[in-house]
């Protein structure tokens, strides 16, 4: 039987962390009970309806005109612990446009908002664990945890392995951001080294000259070198 390397304690974030304010009511108080798993739990949701278009990867191109803001690309590849790619994984990405705001009724902030862009997209791995988006750089935004607060800019990630129960959700940050020591939701990561596994770095190979920079982001689903997940003790 394989016996997976245990995350190193403090290398995945706090599900308790009161500077992060919406933890405090959040967090379990009591362990958890487990609940059986049935056939709807281990045979899907997989890909969702409808399949995946050919924009859905290029979150530049999904509206009829073209998103302000600096077109970036990002790639990367879905890893084992030790370092297999993981095919045919559904990676999803959501994000606030440039100006930091969401495409979302329930973000109302004073941010202008993009009808050209929506901030949501999704493609599979190809056989070598790799993918690639290309998208907006998004801009950091205000959310009230705190006095003056400010969220760095980020983009959410969420994997799909052969059903729901292997869905695993994080972020991605971005190089040198001056926000990052005062953000309590990455900062609820303890061991540095583990919080840099979810900042991308620049990559000149994936920038397109004179269109777009390029980030590379690789994602290790598990062991000691794991990138951090929200949800995980």
């Amino acid at each position: 039987m394989k016996i997976y390397p245990r995350p190193e304690p403090g290398d995945q974030p706090s599900l308790l962390y009161p500077p992060y304010a919406a933890t405090v009511r959040r967090a379990p108080a009591m362990p958890p009970i487990p609940a059986p798993h049935t056939l709807s739990e281990l045979t899907g949701p997989l890909y969702g309806h409808p399949p995946i278009g050919d924009t859905d990867n290029d979150l530049t191109r999904q509206r009829a005109g073209e998103p302000l803001g600096e077109r970036i690309v990002v790639a990367g590849r879905v890893l084992d612990e030790d370092g297999r790619p993981i095919p045919r994984t559904l990676v999803e990405l959501w994000q606030a446009n440039a100006a930091g705001r969401y495409f979302h009724e329930r973000d109302n902030h004073a941010a202008p908002l993009d009808p050209n862009f929506t901030g949501a997209g999704r493609t599979v791995t190809g056989e070598d664990g790799s993918y690639r988006f290309v998208t907006i750089k998004p801009g950091a935004y205000p959310w009230r945890n705190h006095d003056n607060a400010w969220r760095p800019a980020h983009i959410h990630f969420s994997l799909f392995g052969p059903c729901f129960i292997t869905r695993l959700v994080t972020q991605m940050y971005f190089p040198n951001d001056p926000l990052m020591p005062f953000d309590p939701i990455s900062q609820s990561i303890r061991d540095e080294r583990a919080r840099q596994r979810l900042v991308s770095r620049f990559d000149l190979d994936l920038t397109q000259p004179e269109w777009a920079l390029g980030y590379r982001f690789d994602i290790v689903l598990r062991g000691r070198e794991a990138t951090p997940f929200e949800g995980r003790p």
